[in-house]
Parts: structure tokens; sequence; C-alpha cells
């Protein structure tokens, strides 16, 4: 059997696997011919290209795989005809290839509104890689720029715009909301001012008429007579199927386009197939592409003689859009007579969750998430399977009461519930590989495919892994990564035992291969924790996080912050002023933060020691704002100003934070001092807070803000000063031996067997004799404290490490002048 495939895109490529997935000991050839260069890539994390992904990273498989599996594959060669008469095709090239049958894969094309001036330098389409290389190149001479569409892709592309520095970034969206066909007003509006935080500037409701300028794009006119200049625009206002080919052919299509097909995806003619974006189903372009996928899965079948149909696809998709969980399920605008909704809206934390209930609350409809899309999978799959809701249905938004996992109702879904719609893996299949022996993510990955393309599904595939693990009786072990075959807790026994003070000795007792992205940061991490040494030193410096290899956060533009610290927010007048000459000297945007210091933002990095220096002269030290290490600690004025106040909070909070600066963990910390109930420090949403009574103070653990906030749980109270911090070291340290890597304490707690009872047995009541070993270990943490930003300015070696050259002079060359580029803002401009 000859199979001819038009296009090389993802559903393309989908095509020819399944292809020899099925075929078992049917003959086949097959001949490939795609438009573009260089084989299939990725085009669903296409925007990761500006992320340091490079084309090879994103190419679903290299060219040696079409060759191993005798696949002809002819590149930049587009069909440009089909004679359905003699079953015969006709490239660009001149090549002619026979077929038996023929699937069209030609995918859609970016529409580009028939607007004047679109032709003009500086305008592009977001597309395909020579697009974005074509953005790249284009983009060191834009300082100002706009996108044209507010969907999916438009959001991407101004993600893209922003990756390439060009902070002064606008969206422009014909549709009076964005994301129109995903989310509703009130989940728009909080998209909106999320995106405008991130420094996008919207415009809704706005009609693009005129490109103006010279040769190059100079700016854009509206309808409403408003013009926006801008000197480099990108174009993603929706895609239109590629159907000329077919059309050409005398095949079907729709009167807005798509090749028209049956529920096997036939078109008029029965020996060609189309599939993926150019197909029209009942009236209905599929755009996404895990519908793409199940069109190749149906014609395949159909072709090889097998029975399966294609009756549509659920569009219910989750995405990280520049940073920002977007998800949509199920319907998510049914009418409100024929349905009940739930509304969960926290402007605080830019969460919006909007849940669609049936009359009789038995059955949900659909949703839509914006910041928080954690429940995603779990969600989908109730509404996908008609599972009967609990009797507080609130309870999917919120969680269920005491923190229960939601995961923990997987294996209540039924058998055939599609976990991985991209490559249609049921809840069976990924159960059946699991009783076959594969018991990892990338075991089932492997067997099942599940989880190879979006990913978006891989949170609910762990689920099931450990709940089908768990009905077979067996141990769980949660390890790190395929390269330690440990827990997290595991390996920081065992550093402690051997008193291993590197990563590479870490691997060299019990790891193998390399390390990843994974375990390294994991391991430095406990490495920290455990001895408080230099952490660029002892070769650790290449297993550490990207923003700790610095000793800063990275920041947008690839500049860096500087965070000293300022225990309990209180600053003398001198320190202060130092500051300001630091942050005019070296032109730098200066903020106060919510925790009570400043930060400043812009350094380049070979300046960081100098600035450093001049800091620690002043008497600052690092704020550990770049490290997984205790933040700050917040204060009240106390009973030393406030006439409410019951102790001096001020003086406590500074002696935590001296005790506790440094402290490497799992995950951040935040603590904070209220000198009385009325909590103006926010005690209550701290890692750790303490709260003034009359009688003492009153302890409170694993309170965390981020996406999902909870309040901190009462540990002890009433308790004198000494106690509290004799409590605070047992907790900490409890937290650092046994949490998993990158775990907030709330997440922890929850997570604990016997919750905040058993946590406050081994804590205030010392149920397993460890109390006085939990305080011995944190004091020798405390008495081993060095500010690390100090040992860099001290030491000659490890201010090398903050040159871009080797070679570089130790001081700056007077003549050699630093030229703002990519759209990085002065000081002033923030001013």
């Amino acid at each position: 059997m000859k199979v001819v495939i038009v296009g090389n895109g993802m559903v393309g490529y989908k095509c020819c696997e399944k292809l020899l997935a099925q075929a078992g000991d049917t003959p086949l050839e097959l001949v490939v011919f795609g438009e573009e260069q260089r084989p299939a890539y990725d085009r669903v994390h296409l925007s990761a290209f500006f992320d340091g992904k490079t084309a090879d990273d994103l190419t679903m498989a290299p060219l040696s795989w079409y060759v191993q599996h005798n696949i002809r594959l002819h590149l930049g060669d587009p069909v440009q005809q089909i004679d359905r008469a003699h079953k015969t095709v006709h490239s660009y090239k001149g090549i002619t290839e026979s077929y038996d049958y023929l699937v069209l894969a030609t995918g859609s094309a970016a529409f580009v509104p028939p607007i004047p001036g679109v032709d003009k330098q500086g305008v592009f389409i977001y597309r395909t890689i020579e697009d974005l290389e074509l953005m790249r190149d284009y983009a060191p001479k834009a300082r100002k720029a706009a996108v044209i569409g507010g969907g999916l892709l438009g959001l991407e592309a101004a993600k893209a715009l922003l990756d390439l520095g060009i902070s002064d970034t606008h969206v422009i969206e014909f549709a009076p909301r964005l994301m129109p066909r995903q989310v509703d007003d009130a989940g728009s509006r909080m998209l909106q001012h999320k995106l405008e935080a991130l420094g996008l500037s919207i415009h809704l409701q706005k009609n693009t008429t005129e490109i103006f300028g010279g040769d190059a794009i100079a700016g854009m006119r509206f309808a409403d007579d408003t013009s926006l200049h801008v000197n480099m625009l990108v174009i993603s206002a929706g895609i239109k199927p590629r159907d000329e080919l077919a059309k050409l052919a005398g095949l079907e299509t729709g009167h807005r386009g798509g090749i028209v097909v049956n529920e096997h995806l036939q078109t008029a003619d029965p020996f060609i197939y189309a599939i993926g974006e150019c197909a029209l189903f009942k009236g209905m372009i599929y755009g996404l592409v895990a519908p793409g996928y199940e069109m190749a899965d149906v014609a395949v079948h159909h072709m090889l003689g097998m029975e399966k149909s294609f009756n549509g696809f659920d569009m219910s998709t989750k995405l990280k859009l520049i940073g920002i969980d977007v998800a949509s399920f199920g319907d998510p605008f049914v009418a409100a007579e024929s349905s009940r909704s739930i509304v969960f809206e926290d402007t605080m934390q830019g969460i919006y969750k909007r849940i669609l209930i049936s009359n009789d609350g038995k059955y949900l409809l659909g949703g839509i998430l914006i910041g928080d899309a954690e429940a995603y999978n779990m969600l989908l799959q109730t509404a996908r399977n008609q599972v009967v809701l609990p009797p507080n249905p609130e309870d999917l938004l919120l969680g269920a009461r005491g923190g229960a996992s939601q995961g923990a109702g997987v294996l209540t879904l039924p058998d055939d519930a599609l976990i991985c719609s991209c490559e249609s893996v049921t809840k069976a299949a990924i159960c059946k590989a699991v009783e076959g022996g594969a018991e990892t993510l990338d075991a089932v990955k492997q067997c099942t495919k599940a989880a190879t393309c979006c990913g978006g599904c891989a949170p609910m595939v762990k689920d099931l892994i450990s709940a089908a693990m768990k009905a077979q009786g067996k141990y769980i072990r949660n390890v790190i990564c395929e390269h330690f075959a440990y827990s997290r807790q595991e390996v920081y026994d065992l550093i402690k035992v051997k008193q291993l003070t590197s990563f590479d000795e870490v691997l060299d007792h019990y790891g193998n291969g390399d390390g990843c992205e994974i375990c390294k940061p994991v391991v430095a991490s406990i490495l920290a924790s455990l001895w408080n040494e230099m952490i660029l030193q002892k070769g650790n410096d290449v297993a550490q996080d990207s923003n700790d290899r610095y000793l800063a956060n990275i920041q947008k533009g690839g500049t860096y912050s500087v965070v000293p610290r300022i225990p309990g927010g209180e600053i003398t007048p001198e320190k202060l002023i130092v500051i300001g000459q630091v942050a005019q000297q070296y032109n730098l945007y200066t903020k106060i933060t919510g925790g009570q210091r400043i930060d400043l933002f812009g350094a380049h990095l070979s300046d960081l020691p100098a600035i450093w220096e001049a800091l620690i002269n002043a008497g600052f030290e690092s704020g550990h704002a770049y490290g997984k290490a205790l933040r700050t600690v917040k204060s009240c004025v106390g009973s030393t100003w406030c006439r409410f106040g019951l102790h001096d909070s001020v003086s406590f909070a500074i002696r935590i934070e001296e005790r506790y600066r440094g402290l490497r963990a799992p995950h951040k910390l935040k603590s904070a001092v209220s000198g009385c109930i009325r909590e103006c420090a926010e005690a209550q949403s701290k890692d750790f807070g303490i709260i003034a009574t009359e009688k003492g103070w009153n302890l409170y653990v694993c309170g965390n803000g981020g996406s999902k906030p909870q309040h901190a749980q009462l540990l002890a109270a009433d308790v004198d000063s000494e106690t509290c911090i004799r409590y605070i070291d047992r907790f900490l340290m409890f937290y650092i031996k046994t949490a998993d890597p990158l775990t907030r304490t709330a997440t922890w707690l929850n997570k604990l067997d016997g919750g905040m009872d058993y946590l406050r047995n081994v804590v205030v009541n010392d149920s397993l004799g460890l109390g006085a070993a939990l305080e011995a270990e944190m004091q020798l943490l405390v008495e081993a404290y060095k500010c690390e930003w100090k040992e860099v300015v001290e030491n000659p070696e490890l201010r090398k490490r903050f040159s871009h050259f080797v070679n570089a002079p130790a001081e700056k060359d007077p003549f050699v002048k630093f030229e703002d580029m990519r759209a990085q803002k002065r000081a002033a401009e923030w001013k």
C-alpha cells in the first residue's frame, strides 16, 4: 500500500508514526512532501525558541528517523497538483508520485488582514521558525512593538516580543475581550490585569485601518481615529485552512475555507483524506493539535480496513501564556437558563475560576480557570465523563476540606476516560502499563506516549501511576530523577552520614550519569541546608539554579537585581543615602517591596561585585532574594511606637531574621512579627509568623501566598521569646529534612500524615525525641553563616566569575560606554 502525505507538520508527522505503528504485516510505501526546509517540529512550544530552544530541540524526529523507516521525505518541495484520474501528485521541483491513498495534511496559514501598509519592513507573521528568526534579527532595531490579535497565538507572540527585550509591547484586539473563544468577560479582565502587570499594554475593540511609515513601519492607525507609533508589528490574527490544492483538484471545500471530510476523514474522493487544520468536519475547523492527532489515527485505521470514526473533539485546553495559567474545559459558555455557576475571584492574587453545573446540581458542564489551573485535569475528566458531583461542588474550586489532594479521585474515573487527548491514551491503557511494570512517568511515556505532546496531562498521569501502584499494594518511592534512585529525604540523610560536601561527590557515591537540571539544584540545596558553606565553591556553582550562580535574580533584558537585607524593615538614614547613591551611580530602578526592603533593578553582571562592595562597606549584607532561603521577616512598629502594641515586634523580627538569614530550604521562606492581634505585619500569611499576646507570643506556621493562598495554623500559644525560637528551630529543620524539592511549607503540611496535630506533637511535644538534635543542627547552621556577597567581594577568584570574558580587565575602560539596546528601560523612564 502506497500512501503519499502532503504536509510535514505535527499532524503529518503523526500520521506517519501511526501508519508505521498500525500497518503490522501490511507492506507499506510512504512518501511525504513538506513545504518547509526542515522536518516536522513542535509548533505548540514554538515560543520556547526565544527561551533558548533551538530548531533541533523542537524537531519531532531527525532526518535519520525517516531514513530508518524507509520514508521518502521531500523537503522544501510543496505539491502543486493532484491528478485524481491517474492517482498521482506533482511537486514544485518536478517530482511525480503515484498513490493508493493520499493524505492532505496541509494545515493552515496565518490570516493576514488586508490592511494598507502590511508589506512594510518590520511587519511579521508569527507562524514558523523562519518567521521567528526574522523577528529575532529585526528586534534590535525596535524599541516599541505591537501584536495584532489577542487570542492564543497573539499572546504567545507578545511573549516572544518581551523575550526579545522589547518591553514596550502592545496587544491590539478587535473583540471587546482577550481570548474571546476561551474566556468570558470577567476572566478576560483578570487576564488583562495580569498581562498589564507584566508590562504589556492592551487595546481592545481596536480595528486597524492603516500601517503607516516609509519603507519601514512607523505606526498604526485605527478606525476610531487614534494611532499608535511602533517600529515593529507582529500579525497573529487567526488562521485560514490551506485548502488551495484541494480546490484545484475539484474537491469540496467550505464557503469559509476547509476541505470537507466525512467521519472517516475522507474527502469527496474516497482515496483522498484530509486531516488537521485543513479539514472541515461538520462545519468546524479544529485548531488544536490533539484533534489533529485523533484525525490522523482515524484516517490510518480506515485506510488499513479497521473501523474507527471521528465524531468531533473536545476543544478544552490548558496553556501557560506569558507565565499565566489559562484554561477552559467542556462548554464554558452554557446559557444561564441551562446551568448554575460557582465563581471564585481573587483580585489580589489574580485568580479567576468559574464552573458551570447542570440545573439539577449533578454534573459539571464546563468552566474557565485564570491564574491557577492546577485542578484542570480533574475538572476536565469530571465534565467529560459525566462524573456525579460531590455534595459540595465548590470543593472542585477550593479543594476538599482539610486540604485533601484532588488527585485522590483519579481511580474513580471510568476506564475509557481519555487522560491524554493528544495521543488518545485512556486511563485503562495507563493502568495496564503500570501493571506491566511501567512505574515511572518516563516509562509510561515510552509505553503509551501519554504526556509526550503538550505535557498538560503529566500531573494526572503521575497521580494515576501512584494510585494504580497503591491499589496493587506496592511501595511508592518518590525518587528525585533517573540519576538518583532515592527521594530527597534519603539523599539528605546519605549526604549527612557520609559528610559529602560537593555535587560531584554525591553523584559519585549515590548517583549515575552526569546529573540533570532536576537533580542538580536539589542536591545543591541539600548541601547548602546541611553545611551552609559558600555555594559557589567546591564546584557546586554548576549545580545551582541560574539565579544562585550569580547570587542575583536574572531579570527581563538580561540584567540583574540587587536586594540588600534590611532586617525587620529597620534602616538608618545613612544606609538609605548609600542605597540612593548606588542606584544613581549605576542607573538602577528602585522599588520598596512588600517585604520591607528596597530592590535595585537593572544591574549588569560585571557591575554586581562593585555594587555589593559599596553596600557591604555601608553595613549591608545579601538579602538572599535569589535563593530558596529565608527572604524577609516583616514587622509592624510594635510597642516602641504604636499605642496598641503589646511587645517590641521590631526587635524580635530583627532577632529572628538575623538568626535564620541565609538558611537554605526546599523552597523560599517568609516570616513576620506582629505586635498585636491587629496583625499589621500579616504574620498569618507567612511560612512562620509570630503575633504578640498579653502573655507572650503566638506562633503560626505553614501559611503561604502564591497561586493557592493558605492561612498559617497555630502551632503554639502564649510562649516566651526563647521558647518561640526553639520551636521555630525545630519546625524549620523538620521541614528541611522531610519536604520534597520545591515544596512550600503549606503544601508540605497538607501532605503530612496527621497534619497539624502530628507536626505539633513533633515540634512542641517532642514525640520523636528529636527536639534537641533539631535545635543543635540549626545552631550549627546559624554559627556557620557568612554573607555570600561579602565572600565574593573579598575573594579575587570569585569576583572573576562576574566578568563577561576571562581576559576582561579588572577596571572598566572609561572610553567604553554602555548603550541601552532592545528596549531596556533607563531609570529616568521608570520614574
